[in-house]
């Protein structure tokens, strides 16, 4: 994509499969870092990472061009590093692909976590797959998403309660809410206009696009 992660958007690879038609979420200017095994993703997105990091414990090493090796035992997964590297070198967006999904359920739990660390640095973070989409819900920040081809939407606590959560342009609208991590009050809403529109006053959440049955 010949991109530069400066005020521009980074597309993250991290190492779960994805298949060819999520190329369709790439575009020019992008600045593409793959993650360990990620880099294997390159080939069915049809693109060339800029940068690939990782300890190469999961696959071996590319020894592409611009690589940075990580040690095997350290704080950071491989994701974390990327996005962090993503927020230190000014880029505005971050996409993460391949980070949902597969085999261990840690590894996307993780991966929601770097996600909500983007956002904490003002880096606007998109996880996304074959079915799903996930955005992130600050307090104070008006949250905007399109219907398109999405059926549902869910939306769940990150940390602790979400305060004061109004949700418009929905089957079940909200009005300064509360949604709480132990009663799954806002799963499976639906789209009633062209958009939605989510906000509240306290606490972090997921927003999470679904694809009809």
């Amino acid at each position: 994509m010949n991109g530069n992660a400066k005020n521009n958007r980074v597309v993250i690879l991290s190492a779960c499969p994805v298949s060819p038609q999520m190329r369709d979420y790439l575009r020019n200017g992008d600045y593409i870092i793959a993650c360990d095994a990620g880099y294997r993703n390159a080939a069915a997105l049809q693109c060339s990472p800029d940068l690939v990091v990782g300890d190469f414990d999961s696959a071996p090493n590319p020894n592409f061009e611009n690589t940075v090796i990580l040690p095997h035992e350290k704080d950071d997964t491989d994701t974390q590093y990327a996005a962090a590297w993503a927020a230190d070198n000014g880029a505005a967006q971050v996409l993460m692909l391949g980070a949902l999904g597969g085999k261990r359920l840690e590894h996307t739990i993780s991966n929601l976590s770097t996600g909500l660390y983007l956002e904490k640095r003002g880096v606007r973070a998109v996880l996304a797959n074959e079915e799903s989409e996930i955005h992130y819900l600050m307090p104070g920040k008006k949250l905007v998403l399109e219907k398109e081809n999405w059926m549902y939407f869910s939306v769940f606590p990150l940390e602790g309660t979400l305060s004061g959560i109004t949700i418009e342009g929905a089957y079940y609208p909200l009005q300064d809410a509360q949604l709480k991590m132990d009663y799954p009050l806002g799963v499976s809403n639906e789209f009633v206009q062209p958009h939605i529109t989510l906000c509240c006053r306290q606490g972090t959440g997921i927003v999470i696009l679904t694809k009809r049955d």
